[in-house]
């Protein structure tokens, strides 16, 4: 895999690969996994949101309001 790089972000990787000791190529592969993580994490929890809906499962008025009104004490 080749990626373009701003000269700008290709200078401060290099930079930090030398203060961390690490590779430019370790680097860009951390934060690639940390990337996909998180985006793997989140696409899989709005899909559960999107099946709770789909299925009704709703907080109630009820607990909603239980939920404001104890924000606005603790926010006092």
């Amino acid at each position: 895999m080749t990626i373009r790089l701003e000269d700008d972000m290709k200078t401060r990787l290099e930079h930090l690969a030398e203060s961390t000791h690490r590779s430019k190529s370790w680097l860009a592969s951390e934060a690639i996994r940390q990337y996909v993580e998180s985006n793997e994490w989140q696409i899989a929890e709005v899909r559960a949101a999107l099946k709770e809906a789909d299925s009704g499962d709703f907080a109630t008025e009820k607990e909603v309001g239980a939920v404001v009104k104890r924000w606005k004490v603790n926010a006092g």
